[in-house]
């Protein structure tokens, strides 16, 4: 049995969040159980103890949380059951938390509905990410899904971002293309889009195209992003970024103190975006 969501995680709902908790922080929950502390492998299910420690130390400090679904999937059933037990108990417990599935998934018709059921029905999601290389009919499944979001890949942090996302098509880049083109799709006030911390200088211009979207941003810290240079070219009035932050949080430490240090980690972002908010 699911204790269902009462009300889905509306924009002006995490706005009020995010000036509430004046953050802005996503931690992706990537779960590798060769990283964890020791200790935790005599649980039953290290994996959600591992995450549930993480959440109740950081829930604060944050506005979201992303468990990349490949982390779970790779260790079979007990993966997948691991990852059902992490967002029914974020959904009990921090029902405020804005909860991301980083699964992009992409494909069409039918099967991108039964992925979308997937996250939003049965695991009671907020948002999935979707990559949108097959198109409209890839992605409009998920967009039908009233009260949820969908977070489509748009410029990504990764080296191999340059051999597609930003090759020139007519008179633009392939991203900027992408970009125009979601916004003509059915319920695309339900979108979100992925943008890579790794590429600030892009922001300006992908806020001329999505001047009110949100943007889900990886690739601070670790990836080397810089939060001031994302914040100072892709903030809008209501903030309109998630800037996710893995391994610099959740593997701050390895021993009995790991979700102590985990904090400390939440806090240092959370006290700059505090610092960013107010100015």
């Amino acid at each position: 049995m699911h204790n269902y969501k009462i009300i889905d995680m509306t924009t002006p709902q995490l706005v009020h969040q995010i000036k509430t908790k004046k953050s802005f922080l996503c931690i992706g929950l990537d779960v590798d159980v060769t990283k964890i502390p020791a200790f935790l492998l005599e649980k039953e299910d290290p994996i959600f103890e591992f995450n549930k420690a993480i959440i109740d130390a950081t829930h604060d400090l944050c506005v979201s949380y992303k468990p990349n679904t490949a982390f779970y999937e790779a260790y079979g059933i007990k993966g997948w059951q691991s990852l059902q037990k992490t967002i029914q108990y974020l959904n009990d417990n921090y029902p405020d938390i804005f909860t991301i599935a980083d699964a992009k998934r992409g494909d069409i018709g039918n099967t991108s509905s039964m992925y979308a059921k997937a996250f939003f029905e049965d695991l009671q999601f907020d948002s999935v990410t979707v990559a949108p290389y097959m198109g409209k009919d890839s992605v409009e499944p998920f967009l039908a899904f009233e009260g949820k979001h969908t977070i489509m890949l748009a410029l990504t942090s990764n080296e191999g971002a340059f051999d597609f996302q930003t090759l020139q098509t007519k008179d633009k880049e392939l991203y900027k293309q992408v970009l125009e083109t979601s916004k003509k799709w059915e319920n695309a006030d339900n979108l979100m889009y992925v943008v890579g911390a790794t590429k600030a200088e892009y922001f300006t211009e992908i806020r001329k195209i999505v001047p009110d979207s949100f943007l889900l941003v990886p690739g601070v810290g670790a990836q080397g992003g810089s939060l001031s240079e994302v914040c100072k070219y892709g903030m809008n009035e209501n903030i309109g970024l998630l800037i996710n932050s893995s391994r610099g949080i959740i593997y701050a430490s390895n021993q009995e103190n790991f979700a102590e240090k985990a904090r400390a980690e939440a806090l240092k972002l959370q006290k700059e975006m505090e610092e960013i908010i107010t100015k």
